[in-house]
């Protein structure tokens, strides 16, 4: 490429509190249209809003999080701008003080780490909804849905220093992560919790100056926001390369035919006229509440993973994966502290459990697995009991129904055969019926011996110790 790629994104996270940002309504999600609302969150005349405290203790947790500065004295301003969906004309946001300034967090992307600073973060509310695709609405008409104004936000902002799509979207999964192990959002993108818009621009390399940017917005998923950035730089690419201008505008993603539409022309922060809420006195924080809010700061993921490397020994992709959600963290550990092998009970849930995760749909509190079956299933391994092979058939049994391990290994009979006798003769009927792959072993073909291990692994219906099969044949065959 002839061009250096620079993105900033502008993340939204609605926060997880049961009422809205300046209001007592409720904020549950899919509730029937305009059914969550009062004159506050209206804009009616007279009505005043009253500040949530939770808001400001999840915008600071987001702060400490991301090794921000935290902003004592904090201001709220209006940004004005006319929607439908926005009754009051204005939008109750922070401008000149956010709460949080000059953080960073850390990618991990094709194996090497990478900090992105943070402009800012600050605490907003959220405007409505416009319906456009129901059935009951006509081509030439919208309706207003207000559930969601007032609904509180945190906007977290980075600085332009995202090279590539690629690492863009490990940021946003960086920040749903964030937010998940905080508790302050759920970070479903799909249901607009989580909402990214990305600016963008291109300059020649070696050139200071930064391009003109253009915003995309709608991007649903992080896989979307990976497509949506590798179609605007190639229609960036295509215009410099004929000597055109970049248009400063805002271009909407259409996830289904994967390009990206002019929206309107992007404004700048003049263009919102923001100005202090005469509502809204200034929110102090003091150095009490603020150690009141550290104190309670879970374990972060960068420190987890780091204690998951050192406790147990593990490579730190196996690290990475397992830390990457809270509660695939504490199912691992909660099987960890109880067998003496953790990497074997590292490949087991990045293997079979994560597995299971993808092709039923569902959350580790949803399915029948539990730590404690899969905790009694690799002790099973661990003392000799099943064979790996018969383990993975407990565990496609208790995937399905609620059953202890040792039921399914005494009904399916797969205690493993550990008599020597036993195997003896099991290796001996597998030699005698093979006699040419016998002969190919003593001609110098001893690759062939993970054919003979199979035979007997077979005979024995997965029964069979493995290990000692292999010490068995070998004496045998040599």
């Amino acid at each position: 490429m002839k061009y250096e790629v620079v993105i900033g994104l502008e993340i939204h996270a609605q926060l997880a509190t049961n009422t809205k940002i300046f209001c007592g309504c409720c904020t549950k999600f899919g509730s029937p249209p305009n059914s969550q609302v009062c004159p506050v969150c209206l804009g009616m005349p007279g009505s005043l809003p009253v500040l949530n405290k939770q808001v400001v203790e999840f915008a600071i947790k987001m702060g400490i999080a991301t090794e921000s500065q935290i902003t004592r004295i904090n201001n709220f301003a209006r940004k004005n701008y006319f929607y439908p969906d926005l009754p009051k004309g204005y939008q109750i946001s922070q401008f000149e003080h956010p709460i949080c300034e000059h953080g960073q967090v850390d990618i991990f992307i094709e194996k090497q780490h990478k900090k992105i600073g943070l402009t800012r973060i600050h605490m907003e509310e959220d405007a409505g909804k416009l319906v456009h695709d129901e059935g009951y609405v006509s081509k030439n008409e919208s309706l207003v849905d207000l559930n969601r104004c007032g609904v509180p936000l945190i906007e977290i902002v980075s600085e332009p220093e995202l090279g590539s799509p690629q690492e863009a979207a490990a940021y946003v999964g960086k920040i749903r992560q964030l937010v998940r192990y905080l508790g302050i959002c759920d970070g479903n993108m799909e249901e607009g919790s989580l909402r990214c818009d990305a600016n963008i621009s291109l300059r020649p390399f070696g050139q200071e100056k930064l391009g003109t940017k253009t915003e995309l917005k709608n991007m649903n998923s992080i896989k979307n926001v990976e497509k949506a950035l590798e179609y605007e730089i190639k229609r960036q690419t295509i215009i410099l390369d004929d000597g055109e201008e970049i248009e400063q505008e805002t271009l909407l993603w259409d996830p289904d035919k994967n390009i990206a539409k002019p929206m309107r022309s992007k404004e700048e922060s003049h263009d919102y006229r923001y100005f202090p809420d005469p509502d809204l006195v200034p929110l102090k924080i003091d150095q009490e509440w603020l150690n009141k809010i550290h104190d309670a700061m879970p374990e972060l993921p960068d420190i987890k993973k780091k204690r998951f490397i050192n406790d147990y020994n593990l490579p730190e992709y196996d690290a990475e994966i397992l830390t990457s959600a809270l509660d695939l963290a504490d199912y691992y550990e909660a099987v960890a502290k109880k067998i003496d092998n953790p990497k074997l009970v590292s490949n087991w849930v990045m293997g079979e459990v994560l597995r299971l995760l993808n092709q039923d749909k569902k959350s580790l509190s949803e399915i029948y697995v539990t730590p404690e079956k899969l905790s009694d299933l690799l002790t099973a391994i661990e003392n000799g009991k099943i064979s790996g092979s018969a383990a993975k058939t407990v565990f496609e049994k208790l995937s399905k129904q609620d059953v202890r391990v040792s039921e399914v290994i005494e009904k399916e009979g797969l205690i493993q055969i550990s008599d020597s006798n036993e195997l003896e003769a099991l290796v001996e009927h597998i030699l005698i019926t093979n006699p040419v792959e016998v002969q190919a072993y003593k001609n110098g073909k001893t690759n062939i011996m993970g054919f003979f291990v199979g035979s007997v692994m077979r005979e024995s219906k997965g029964k069979a110790d493995p290990k000692m099969v292999n010490q068995i044949l070998q004496k045998k065959l040599n």
